[in-house]
């Protein structure tokens, strides 16, 4: 019913769009003929509107892969450097939250450990909504941040790194083994705010695949035992993520981006001093108003390296083929 849903939605909106299109045109035409330049004006503005409506649409209909529908956790994780890094990885998770507020998803914080003097050392959130993941999925790899730094008295110029990890939900079509033998679960206390029970009780769970080494934490609620059933969740998520990287050659070069937080790694730089500028380095895509970005302007980064990925993919595929 899910994916019925989101097909009727897809086509009725193209259907939508069409006759907007056809409408206004007519509406242009009309004008012109009584030369009423107002009207035209309008509906000049109306069609680039439509315009930006269809290459969005355009841009959606790459979201193909077998988990880009769902749900999706991302995982912030601050690089060498102390205060700076951390400073930035919250930046960027404030970044990612801005994003989904935008578009209607719903964001959760499952996990955070903060700073010693500010910022966040990692932090984990799980986004809800349509294609959550297909189009976050684009954003995972290593961030770099230039600027003053804020915490340097001599206000000297500073590089931060701090790496994205997405990976998506899954649900129970999806049967993952795990063998209990090879998981390390540890407890611990909840941090921020929530109550002296969750301050005071081990509720707090860390889990470990060992063979992987893929560690997740989950604090969100006061039983222990949920907060486990969520950690396990996030546990199949992430190894379900990895099985998707072995086999997709677009995100395989993603997960190699991943292997160290800092030089020769990283998928975008936001400069803001000496001058203002946010450049992914793998579209070569480039905005001068990093402020806008920060705040959650991503879409057009997203749909650059989303249809790099395809188009990637689709020249491997046919060269395979002959």
């Amino acid at each position: 019913m899910r994916e019925r849903t989101l097909l009727a939605n897809q086509i009725e909106g193209v259907q939508k769009l069409e006759g907007e299109v056809r409408d206004t045109l007519e509406l242009v035409e009309l004008a012109e003929m009584e030369g009423d330049g107002d009207v035209v004006a309008e509906g000049v503005q109306a069609l680039r509107a439509l315009a930006e409506e269809a290459k969005r649409r355009e841009t959606e209909s790459l979201l193909s892969g077998e988990a880009d529908g769902n749900d999706c956790y991302l995982e912030v994780n601050a690089g060498a450097g102390g205060t700076e890094a951390q400073d930035w990885a919250e930046m960027l998770l404030r970044m990612y939250t801005r994003w989904a507020e935008q578009h209607g998803y719903k964001v959760t914080m499952m996990e955070s450990s903060e700073g010693e003097q500010a910022g966040l050392k990692s932090a984990t959130i799980l986004i809800s909504g349509p294609n959550a993941y297909g189009w976050l999925k684009t954003e995972a790899g290593v961030h770099r941040l230039v600027r003053i730094s804020p915490f340097d008295a001599a206000a000297r110029r500073q590089t931060s790194f701090a790496s994205v990890w997405v990976y998506p939900v899954i649900d129970d079509s999806i049967e993952i083994d795990i063998n209990e033998a090879d998981l390390r679960v540890d407890t611990f206390r909840a941090s921020g705010a929530g109550g002296q029970h969750v301050n005071k009780t081990e509720s707090a769970i860390r889990i470990t695949h060992i063979p992987t080494g893929i560690v997740v934490a989950c604090q969100t609620d006061r039983s222990q035992h949920r907060n486990r059933a969520t950690a396990m969740a996030m546990l199949k998520a992430r190894m379900y993520e990895q099985e998707l990287q072995r086999r997709e050659a677009a995100a395989a070069q993603t997960e190699a981006a991943k292997t160290d937080i800092g030089w020769g790694h990283q998928i975008r730089s936001y400069v803001l001093a000496p001058y203002q500028l946010v450049k992914d380095l793998r579209t070569n895509l480039e905005k001068t108003n990093p402020g806008a970005v920060l705040d959650g302007d991503l879409d057009d980064f997203m749909a650059a390296s989303l249809a790099a990925q395809v188009g990637a993919t689709r020249s491997e595929a046919s060269a395979q083929a002959q």
